[in-house]
């Protein structure tokens, strides 16, 4: 008996997916000062978003119920429930309007949804802080909504458009002031996700889609000030291979890498730092952030124009804040050899912020760094970086949105 083939056809919103994916990448990889917000709220065309603000709820104070004592004890490992989460469902053009709050809680899935069988789905991670004043800032959600657009073309999805995206963050936020940690004391996760939501078991992508955002406060993890994490090399295991999904937010990335997480970690190590899969030679990243490295006040990163390599908001904003001041910035293929040469090694990254690296262990051998002197270069870029985000410096550069 003949077998017969499935033939489908693309939805309206998947036509053009590859011309657009690849005009957004390079949008991704332009110099950060030649993108400002203008220039990525033109990238996507506007469609309409009704912040459907809930009627129903009490009103809060903008100071939170919670004792200042409890800030210090929140983190990844115990995300805590916020009040309202924002949900957003695309149409059958692709489109998304009419998104609303609702009580923070469970979400239903037809156990044939395309994210539960397929993966089909896309992540985004950005921060909220409160200043002395009670407003509240929000720290780059253009290039976040930029980054989940082209993600969600790699992975044959429609989006939101940047500007419905930071609105739906403006509008989590706001009803969910109460829960962003006082000034010094923390920060307000906020977690957008993208997910095919609609059944289909065979492999073509989700009929429907839904747009979501929770948020959950978080401890200041990094009041100790800058701590050194150590890395172990991970030669067997790899993140990404060329032509994959390497350069986006792909939920099945982070299942990919657990094992080789886990077992870091049960090791003794913070994290893994991952290599190229064809060479097995160059530093791409470690499990949640980018790598740099220091050496003779040049600061070097891999490049992302092997497409193995996640382009990173913090990266983004460390190179530009390093070049403002004065330093070289090269963005290259870094061999693990150069790792056992550097003066200071550091990553970035939504959770880690900038973090400097004390460590790497490679095939047995460990290097370590700035153990009698002070990171200098890591130690700058963290402080000018931390400040900016929290409001105690001006904002010059145009990156932090504020809410009263």
């Amino acid at each position: 008996m003949a077998s017969s083939l499935a033939i489908f056809t693309l939805p309206r919103y998947l036509c053009s997916a590859t011309s657009n994916y690849n005009k957004q990448q390079q949008l991704l990889r332009l110099s950060p000062s030649s993108l400002g917000p203008a220039a990525l709220l033109a990238a996507s065309s506007t469609t309409s978003l009704r912040a459907v603000s809930p009627s129903h709820h009490a009103s809060y104070d903008q100071t939170s119920e919670l004792p200042d004592t409890t800030w210090d004890n929140l983190g990844f490992d115990k995300p805590m429930s916020a009040d309202y989460m924002f949900i957003m469902k695309s149409s059958e053009d692709g489109s998304f309007s009419d998104g609303g709050l609702q009580r923070f809680g469970k979400i239903e899935l037809n156990p044939a949804a395309c994210i539960l069988n397929y993966g089909q789905g896309i992540i985004e991670e950005l921060k909220a802080y409160k200043k002395p004043d009670n407003s509240i800032l929000l720290f780059r959600p253009e290039e976040h909504g930029l980054r989940m657009r082209v993600g969600a073309e790699r992975l044959l999805m429609p989006a939101p458009t940047v500007e419905q995206f930071v609105e739906a963050v403006k509008v989590t936020v706001l009803e969910n002031r109460r829960w962003v940690p006082p000034p010094n004391k923390g920060f307000l996760h906020i977690r957008p996700l993208l997910i095919g939501s609609g059944p289909v078991l065979s492999l073509t992508p989700a009929p429907e889609f839904i747009f979501l955002i929770f948020v959950t406060p978080m401890g200041d993890y990094s009041r100790g000030g800058l701590e050194p994490i150590n890395l172990v090399v991970e030669n067997e295991i790899h993140r990404a291979v060329r032509g994959g999904a390497g350069s986006v937010k792909a939920i099945g990335n982070y299942a990919a890498i657990l094992k080789a997480h886990v077992e870091a970690k049960a090791n003794g190590f913070s994290d893994v730092l991952f290599l190229d899969s064809v060479h097995q030679r160059y530093v791409e990243e470690t499990s949640t952030a980018n790598i740099f490295l220091v050496k003779d006040k040049i600061i070097s990163t891999p490049t992302l124009e092997e497409g193995t390599v996640l382009p990173g908001v913090t990266r983004k904003c460390v190179i530009e804040i390093a070049r403002s001041q004065g330093y070289q910035v090269e963005e290259r293929l870094v061999s693990v050899e150069e790792l056992f040469e550097a003066d200071e090694v550091f990553c970035t990254g939504n959770a880690v912020h900038l973090s400097r690296v004390g460590s790497i262990t490679y095939l047995g051998k460990r290097v370590s760094y700035c153990e009698s002197e002070p990171a200098v270069v890591s130690q700058q870029l963290h402080q000018e970086l931390s400040n900016i985000e929290t409001g105690h410096t001006e904002d010059k550069l145009g990156w932090t949105v504020t809410m009263k």
